[in-house]
């Protein structure tokens, strides 16, 4: 009886196991989906859909209230100069706080394409917001700055605006930054002058520095959101981030 109650026990442990193992791995679909993961939130953004034919997905793997996993597949064809998507996780905690009020800005991003078609036309970058209140959704009329970090630019798309400066050296990594407007905020846009860098790991307080001091952007500036995410254009891909992390040591 001990060996068969020891057994029974472990056949319901692993069922448990294996219940919250699916439970974690659930896919959102609708263009605007959004999902709680731990300390994140992983949403579809599918804002740029109506300029061509395709669909998207995107899978929440597992999370933490430090760390996630995800992964985002589709295929989007015609409008080849527009983003289809930006389908990101987003730090619910990392925001908030002034930038001349950082210390540190650890994060870590471990992302690969585990499938991707020929001709693909996408990035894969942070979407970082500031602005003058504390809090404001991002691409809002609350948004003064957009600070994009490009670790993959496939295609030969371009960021906003135009390149201002290039091989410049921040948090370990040479950069060409683009700079333009878009609506009623500035675009900064670093991108990787040393091709995709698969396994990022810096202080963004860097960038914030960078920008601070070279850049015009006010130190009293609030971080309003911090994003990690993909624009596709065209193609098809799997793409997919085994972990990832973000946050923000105050002064």
């Amino acid at each position: 009886m001990p060996m068969a109650h020891t057994t029974l026990h472990s056949v319901l442990f692993f069922a448990v196991l294996l219940t919250a193992t699916v439970r974690a791995q659930t896919t959102i679909k609708g263009q605007f989906d959004c999902l709680a993961a731990g300390g994140f939130r992983l949403c579809q953004n599918l804002w740029g859909a109506g300029s061509g034919v395709g669909s998207q997905s995107s899978t929440l793997v597992s999370s933490s209230s430090s760390t996630v996993s995800w992964s985002t597949n589709y295929t989007w064809a015609n409008g080849p100069n527009a983003v289809k998507s930006y389908a990101n996780v987003e730090s619910t905690g990392a925001k908030g706080v002034q930038l001349q009020n950082v210390a540190s800005a650890p994060t870590t991003w471990a992302w690969t394409y585990q499938t991707q078609s020929s001709g693909i036309r996408a990035d894969v970058a942070y979407d970082i917001w500031t602005g003058v209140p504390s809090s404001g959704n991002p691409a809002s009329s609350a948004s003064s700055f957009e600070i994009m970090i490009w670790l993959s630019g496939l295609g030969g798309i371009q960021p906003v605006g135009s390149q201002i400066t290039s091989g410049i050296s921040v948090a370990g990594h040479t950069w060409n930054l683009w700079r333009g407007p878009n609506a009623n905020w500035q675009v900064l846009s670093f991108v990787s002058a040393q091709g995709d860098i698969k396994n990022f790991n810096a202080d963004l307080n860097e960038f914030f520095k960078y920008i601070i001091a070279n850049q015009g952007v006010a130190p009293t500036q609030f971080i309003q959101s911090i994003q990690a995410g993909t624009e596709p254009f065209v193609g098809t891909a799997n793409l997919v981030t085994s972990s990832y992390s973000v946050s923000i040591q105050r002064k």
